[in-house]
């Protein structure tokens, strides 16, 4: 058992500045090494941009057709001459960064110059982005080659990943059921190698339902963490954050590192900053309190089976010296969901211009257009209740994290089901009245602000995997993960890889 550790970080960045790694040390699928090794790997010249590209095409052509988690694909050859630059600047000395020469595909909501952005949806498919994006620009200084862009839901809004554009797209661990969303693309070419390392947006779990869904990291920051800009709302919506995905929780951390970080023209940005990756070091789980929510005292319906999986990896910590203990905020949490029906509605405000329009109003999915109509009767006294309910549950948690360390939730109400479905009707037996229902269990850390990591809590006996969200107190980023790699030395979740089917 075991994942990565702030050793093995340290270790790594050690052997890229002061020697050269084994090849026998290498996987023999390039494909197979983790974002840090392969980073070491290229830094040391073991492999060349060159091998690395042709490895994950090769890869991409054999299984996206399948899974259909990346959109827009570059032609090879162009990415091939790309990875050709490359080597090239490398063999002069010019390292680009810890992603140098890395295949990277960024989220289709996200612009990258020179490439389409549909988010999901035919009023914008075959866009094609003049300048970055605010993120996709601190990414690309980090030296990785744009090869396409991840799927998504349309506009991205819902947890299920298909749209009329591209598709569905299908979990890593069994493509007829959904990879979960929005950041679906994402997460299932992490978990089928396709991708090394991807990043995403999480409103109501974007970064961690697909995390759960394909058994891989998901990280939504403190807001603020990671900073956005410089055009739209700066100071109100302060709900949805972009954040980092990994096959494990170093390569998490790493990609962090470069999305991070103060950012003048955004003024509730962050202000400190996080270490160095190799300072971050797994928490040592002895005595360590952590707080289960679980269903919130039997107010969430949940998919039979769904609990005990996430107990059992719960009841590994308590073998490893933690302390867990059920617990409950003291808030009403049917309070919390209209809190969140009010502030939703009110983030689809600026979509009116194409509901306005009946060319566009036509192409919108029916939850799209039922977001935007909600904005309509919101008030200001609706925002203004709205904000002292958030507020209030913020304090609920506060008073949680002055008796635990973390806490922990599931992070979905149901195992992955069918990508035909657009999203579940019914969770034993109670309806979903909404198309985001199903997953009222992400909103507590959107709500509240804090940051939540999704790690892997297992698999049930069809073999579908299950995530938990742990939450660390208000801008405690580094806690969280800090968690998550202690989390990794004592679980063997993310061993468990998917076997795979492929286009024949």
């Amino acid at each position: 058992m075991g994942g990565a550790s702030g050793l093995g970080i340290a270790m790594a960045l050690s052997a890229t500045s002061s020697g050269k790694a084994r090849a026998s040390d290498l996987p023999g699928d390039i494909t197979d090494m983790s974002a840090t090794r392969l980073s070491l790997a290229i830094r040391q010249r073991e492999v060349s941009c060159v091998e690395v590209m042709q490895a994950y095409l090769a890869r991409i052509h054999r299984y996206n057709p399948v899974y259909n988690a990346i959109v827009s694909m570059l032609e090879d050859d162009v990415l091939i001459e790309q990875a050709r630059a490359a080597d090239q600047a490398l063999s002069k000395g010019d390292y680009w960064g810890w992603m140098h020469g890395m295949p990277y595909a960024v989220k289709d909501s996200k612009d990258v110059q020179g490439m389409p952005t549909s988010s999901g949806s035919p009023i914008f498919a075959g866009t094609i982005a003049t300048e970055d994006g605010f993120g996709v620009a601190r990414i690309r200084r980090q030296g990785p080659i744009f090869i396409g862009k991840t799927n998504l839901p349309e506009f991205g809004m819902g947890s299920q990943s298909y749209n009329p554009v591209f598709g569905a797209t299908g979990s890593a661990y069994d493509p007829a059921l959904t990879a979960g969303g929005s950041s679906g693309g994402a997460a299932c070419g992490l978990a089928t190698h396709m991708l090394p390392v991807a990043d995403g947006g999480d409103l109501m779990g974007s970064l961690r339902n697909p995390g759960a869904f394909n058994n891989v990291i998901g990280f939504r920051p403190t807001p603020g963490r990671v900073p956005y800009g410089p055009d739209g709302d700066l100071f109100y919506q302060q709900m949805a954050t972009s954040g980092p995905m990994g096959r494990n929780t170093e390569d998490t951390i790493r990609l962090l590192q470069g999305m991070a970080g103060d950012y003048p023209g955004h003024p509730l940005a962050l202000r400190d900053e996080l270490p160095a990756p190799d300072q971050f070091k797994a928490v040592n789980l002895h005595g360590l309190k952590i707080g289960w929510m679980g269903d919130y005292g039997g107010y969430l319906p949940t998919e039979p089976g769904l609990l005990d999986v996430c107990e059992a990896s719960l009841r590994t910590l308590s073998e490893n010296g933690a302390v867990v203990e059920p617990c409950m905020p003291q808030y009403d949490m049917d309070r919390l969901w209209q809190t969140w029906l009010t502030l939703r509605h009110w983030t689809r405000h600026g979509m009116r211009e194409l509901y306005d329009n009946p060319e566009t109003k036509r192409l919108l999915k029916p939850e799209a257009i039922w977001e935007i109509e909600g904005s309509f009767d919101t008030s200001a006294a609706d925002i203004y209740a709205a904000g002292i309910a958030r507020a209030d549950w913020f304090r609920a948690l506060r008073a949680l994290f002055d008796q635990y360390d973390f806490l922990i939730v599931p992070t979905s109400q149901v195992f992955p089901f069918s990508k035909d479905i657009h999203w579940p009707k019914e969770i034993n037996g109670k309806e979903m009245d909404t198309y985001h229902r199903w997953m009222e269990v992400v909103i507590g850390g959107t709500l509240a602000g804090v940051p939540v990591v999704n790690v892997p809590a297992g698999f049930d006996q069809r073999g579908r995997p299950m995530g938990m969200q742990v939450m660390a107190p208000f801008g405690d980023d580094q806690g969280a993960l800090e968690f998550a790699l202690a989390y990794e030395e004592v679980t063997d979740h993310l061993q468990r890889r998917p076997e795979l089917v492929d286009k024949t």
